[in-house]
């Protein structure tokens, strides 16, 4: 008997050639295909008598198969099979390419149904590709069992689905409509009483809207249920959280305001405003004896690192020991050298632990600064009081709990119990972030935003450079760099192999389609520095710098571009964060429309931190490729309102990394909806106020517990 629970392999029905191809897109039970939601639907609602088509017009027709065969074309020697369909006002053709087992399954006296666009050919119009599906199979009275897909393929809203190699939406909707009628034994997660207040639909009927909705607005019905069902969760697992934290005790850290005081005035700039509320929000939650679990977020030359290291002279103060995480050699290095320099003037050691740098003990130092090899076994803190790990994202929930769990401690409490002691957390990330959407997927962390960039740096200059302006913006380099400044350039990939693409991750706003078809004529690091050495900058001197490189040879030649040793440094992505050059003022970037937002963003965050004005260069590989996307790069004010625009444009999944908390396509889309998102969270404070175990929702607890199981919800 199959049941929603069943293992796709073990269904008579689905055959096992296709097992792998649901595999890849998640499908593992019938629970899996019924929840495996249609990414758009086609719209075959405008059902035509033959006679009344028009060409360039989607229709659906429905008549007699007259005739149909198969040929080849004349010069691709391709499959194509020809269809005649007729009803009582008219005949008209079909045509479709290499789909030959057509004519296996569609025969001469066939009733069928056509959805398509109408084309207009030499003797007339006719359908290209139309979307098929048998209305009865007239050799029999009653439906045949192949005619049990009718009504899902053609006519009215017909769902899309994601699909993979081997598996067709053709496929999925037959398959669903097939198990569809399973979910009459799934129960509602959603309280009664909040699906009538929000005007939710129940559980079956929006799975049934969702998949084979009669109107828009019924999908549209059913997709907000199922997103704010999504979103729901994700607020309950976020509370559950943050209530978790109150189990446990933390170190105490004595907010000393001479001290800070002291701190300030040994800076040789004034902290923004910003800055000063960051700094008092962190210094009042690490004095609290609950674990400070907290965010901040700036954009690009903010001044994260002041407040962080703010954070940790306060804990040096209180006798505590501080880890500071990074996710690259390049960051820690330069995180090490910004806070020896910071705290240069207080009796204050800093060690660096990275994986060429290593140290026998994190004991000796106040402040150990590394990558992931601080999680390491032979790693071990005195006194550990405060975690910092920048660029979150970049590491694993493994990594990020391995660094808290390993340093943990217990403490006897009055009535003979053991709390756990854990250090404090603060968390970094350049990437900016809309608030209700941070809020949303930090939901378990307090937040501190950086919404203001130091008064003394100038707003950095971007321009779109065309191919045919090249030597334009060459000369300007030229230029530039006479006047003693610096410049980054930055390619897509280190090296051409075959039209392969070596570094997709650096390209994620591209479909794979366009991926799979990049030319070989993209910059490499390698042709690029010979290009720039060789023909245009012979004078200047130039260096290379990518991620095969060994770590020792990329120090030293990041430190001879600090000393100003090199005037231009051509490199990989490997330079997005990290690396901090005030004399640097001009950003290069070759093949930028190749690049997400958020890194072509961080790019141009390398210059601008001297007093001279800086410069970003976008060079696209083509001039069509101006976009919307590399137009807002120039046009907006900071990284927020960039990220806002993104926001809009693409909805939130690559910019801002939400993949790793298990969030739908189609909860992502609703990141975008402030009302909605503040409408959940305040229905999820509700709910755990009034039933914080969920003991009176069963059916929610055990969702919650399903999803936080299955995913990697922070």
């Amino acid at each position: 008997m199959v049941t929603l629970e069943t293992p796709i392999e073990d269904v008579p029905k689905i055959s096992k050639r296709i097992v792998p191809a649901l595999k890849r897109l998640g499908i593992r039970t019938i629970r899996d295909l019924l929840f495996h939601f249609p990414a758009r639907y086609d719209d075959f609602s405008n059902v035509k008598s033959i006679d009344d088509v028009v060409a360039g017009e989607t229709v659906t027709i429905e008549g007699i198969l007259k005739r149909i065969s198969t040929g080849r074309t004349a010069h691709k020697r391709m499959a194509l099979t020809e269809a005649v369909i007729e009803d009582e006002t008219g005949r008209i053709k079909a045509l479709w390419f290499n789909q030959p087992f057509l004519e296996r399954n569609l025969k001469s006296g066939m009733a069928v149904r056509l959805s398509g666009k109408v084309s207009l050919g030499k003797s007339g119009p006719f359908l290209s590709s139309p979307v098929h599906e048998k209305i009865r199979d007239t050799t029999h009275v009653t439906r045949s069992t192949s005619d049990q897909e009718q009504g899902i393929h053609t006519g009215g809203l017909v769902p899309v689905y994601p699909e993979t190699a081997g598996i067709s939406s053709r496929w999925l909707r037959f398959l669903i409509s097939s198990f569809l009628p399973l979910a009459a034994k799934l129960s509602d997660p959603l309280p009664v009483k909040m699906r009538e207040n929000h005007t939710l639909p129940e559980l079956r009927k929006a799975l049934h809207d969702i998949h084979f909705p009669d109107t828009l607005d019924a999908a549209a019905s059913a997709q907000r249920r199922f997103t704010f069902e999504e979103l729901l969760l994700i607020q309950l697992h976020a509370l559950k959280e943050r209530s978790k934290l109150k189990q446990h005790t933390a170190p105490h850290i004595f907010n000393d305001i001479a001290a800070m005081k002291q701190f300030v005035a040994s800076l040789p700039f004034a902290l923004t405003d910003s800055q000063r509320k960051a700094i008092w929000e962190i210094l009042t939650d690490i004095a609290k004896p609950i674990p400070m679990n907290r965010l901040l977020e700036g954009d690009v030359g903010s001044g994260k690192t002041i407040v962080s290291a703010a954070a940790a002279y306060m804990a040096c103060q209180a006798g505590y020991q501080t880890a500071v995480m990074a996710p690259t050699e390049i960051l820690a290095r330069q995180h090490f050298a910004t806070f020896q320099k910071i705290l240069a003037p207080f009796d204050i050691s800093v060690g660096l632990l990275t994986g060429s740098e290593k140290l026998t003990s994190g004991n000796a130092f106040n402040i150990v600064i590394g990558t992931h090899a601080l999680i390491q076994k032979t790693v071990l803190f005195k006194k550990l009081g405060l975690i910092i790990i920048d660029e979150q994202h970049r590491f694993g929930v493994e990594q990020r709990a391995a660094l808290i769990t390993k340093h943990e401690t217990h403490s006897k409490e009055r009535d003979g119990s053991e709390k756990k002691v854990i250090p404090h957390f603060l968390s970094m990330t350049a990437t900016p972030i809309p608030r209700t959407l941070a809020l949303t997927i930090y939901g378990d962390l307090d937040l501190s935003l950086l919404d203001e960039s130091p008064k003394s740096r100038k707003k950095i200059i971007t321009q779109i450079v065309k191919p045919g302006e090249r030597e334009k913006a060459y000369a300007f380099i030229q230029k530039e760099i006479a006047a003693g400044g610096q410049a980054f350039v930055v390619c897509p990939q280190i090296e051409i192999r075959d039209k392969r693409i070596e570094n997709r991750g650096n390209l994620f706003d591209l479909p794979i389609s366009n991926l799979q078809s990049l030319s070989s004529d993209v910059k490499a690091v390698k042709q690029e520095y010979e290009k720039l050495s060789k023909e245009i900058f012979p004078n200047l001197r130039i260096a290379m710098l990518h991620g095969k490189m060994k770590p020792k040879e990329k120090k030293e030649i990041m430190e001879h571009f600090k000393d100003h040793k090199l005037d231009i440094l051509v490199s990989t992505s490997v330079i997005e964060v990290g690396v901090d050059v005030p004399n640097a003022n001009i950003m290069v970037i070759e093949g930028a429309e190749r690049f997400g937002l958020a890194q072509l963003h961080q790019f141009r965050g390398r210059v601008g931190r001297g007093e001279q004005q800086s410069y970003c260069i976008l060079f696209p590989t083509e001039d069509g490729a101006v976009t919307r996307r590399l137009q807002a790069i120039v046009d907006a004010k900071n990284g927020f309102e960039l990220a806002e625009y993104d926001l809009k444009i693409r909805g939130p999944g690559s910019m801002f990394g939400t993949e790793q908390w298990g969030i739908s396509e189609i909860a992502k889309q609703a990141l975008a909806d402030v009302k909605l998102i503040q409408t959940v969270r305040n229905e999820a404070i509700a709910l755990a106020k009034q039933d914080p175990t969920l003991a009176n929702h069963p059916i929610l607890h055990a969702r919650l517990a399903e999803l936080e199981s299955a995913a990697h919800l922070e």
